[in-house]
């Protein structure tokens, strides 16, 4: 292909145009349909907590082998905090619990205490992975699951709301599974956790900009994409409102883009809109968040996981609907019930210096058994391929699985 359309500048998008930007002879535009790269990781200053944040929080870990392939690509490894050990506190919001969930890196490791498990859950566990290996396409997470115990309720529900967002009585087994194969299940070395200091926007996607443009890409931001024209089996034509690109012989697009921006544009199986996830991003006093690990899950309450940055304690709450729907708020707003939660887990009566809350609606596409079949093909013209986080089966809707799908996209029109 002498020239390549790349329509979505989200994660997907730009891995893609990184691709093809390595292959000689190949000419790349990248169109945005808003005035911001990233899709759902992107940074920003807030002016009421007036700090830098992330739109959303997203849980990466050392054996997402594509995210740390991208930002050694784009020259931001040093930008990545990976944590020593693969280990991560959590707190039973209802009793005051306090466990951490380490693995060990290796069997010297695990002679010398390097594994820790929720209390009562040793005797479930094995049983229970396996049982999500095995388990179909049509299976949910519950289904795999019959059992609830401690297992349950510290560790594969608030790890099903975490990588899926979804309840697990809806979410299938199979994205989770995959998950725990890339991580987990190859040990302590896979599964540490990684933070970005300095943001999603400038680890991620600025500097893959930066370089795109340095490769003589065309950023082309405001630009969206509202119709297609083809001709038997290839796209002849990309209409941006009234601005018509053709697409001669030589030449193809990847369309990145979400599904319900997708279903305006093809005849073709879409999965439903998922639920909202909340992320509610609180400025504290240095001396409280100095308190507080990097990375702190928690059960039984409305939030799932607070992240530290700074001064900065953020908080997200997956699968919001279903969670706000079993939530007893009692008059509360979501906003304060999420600072009650994090207070107590801080140890202080002390109010949030500043709040923001975010609500990211439909912020996955729906991930039940149903949904996961319905997925278009990834070519479903001759010229034309596309890429997204929902498009990389049997992967969870992550940043992994968004830079994956961008590749791939990009190998399916110029294999080599």
């Amino acid at each position: 292909m002498r020239r390549v359309h790349v329509v979505g500048a989200g994660l997907a998008g730009i891995a893609a145009a990184l691709a093809l930007s390595e292959r000689p002879g190949v000419q790349v535009v990248l169109h945005e349909a808003t005035a911001r790269a990233g899709g759902r990781a992107w940074s920003f200053h807030d002016a009421r907590l007036d700090r830098r944040i992330d739109n959303g929080n997203h849980l990466v870990l050392s054996g997402n082998a594509e995210v740390m392939a991208h930002c050694a690509r784009i020259g931001s490894q040093a930008a990545l905090d990976i944590a020593a050990r693969a280990e991560i506190d959590f707190l039973d919001i209802a009793s005051g619990a306090r466990w951490s969930l380490r693995l060990p890196t290796g069997p010297r490791d695990l002679l010398h205490g390097g594994l820790r498990l929720p209390s009562g859950t040793m005797r479930a566990l094995p049983g229970d992975l396996l049982r999500l290996l095995r388990a179909d396409a049509q299976t949910t997470v519950a289904q795999a699951l019959p059992r609830r115990g401690p297992a349950w309720t510290r560790l594969w529900e608030p790890l099903t709301l975490a990588v899926l967002n979804a309840p697990p009585e809806r979410a299938a087994a199979a994205p989770l599974a995959e998950m725990l194969r890339r991580s987990v299940l190859r040990g302590g070395g896979a599964s540490r956790p990684v933070t970005m200091p300095l943001g999603l926007g400038p680890t991620l996607v600025d500097p893959a900009l930066a370089l795109l443009r340095q490769r003589g890409v065309r950023i082309v931001q405001r630009h969206a994409l509202t119709g297609l024209s083809t001709r038997g089996a290839r796209v002849t034509a990309l209409r941006f409102g009234d601005d018509e690109v053709a697409l001669g012989p030589d030449e193809a697009a990847i369309l990145a883009l979400p599904p319900e921006a997708l279903s305006k544009l093809l005849a073709a199986p879409m999965p439903a809109p998922g639920e909202s996830i909340l992320n509610a991003h609180f400025r504290v006093a240095p001396d409280l968040a100095a308190r507080m690990p990097p990375l702190l899950g928690l059960v039984s309450g409305l939030s799932h996981w607070i992240f530290r940055r700074d001064d900065v304690l953020s908080v997200t709450v997956s699968a919001a609907e279903s969670c706000l729907a079993e939530a007893d708020l009692q008059g509360e707003t979501p906003e304060a019930r999420i600072w009650r939660e994090v207070a107590r887990a801080a140890g202080t009566d002390a109010p949030p210096l500043a709040a923001r809350l975010i609500r990211a609606r439909a912020a996955t596409a729906a991930c039940d058994p149903a949904a996961l079949a319905a997925r278009p093909p990834r070519l479903p013209h001759d010229n034309l391929a596309l890429a997204g986080d929902w498009l990389a089966p049997p992967l969870p809707q992550t940043i992994e699985a968004a830079l994956l799908s961008g590749r791939a996209a990009a190998r399916a029109l110029h294999p080599g």
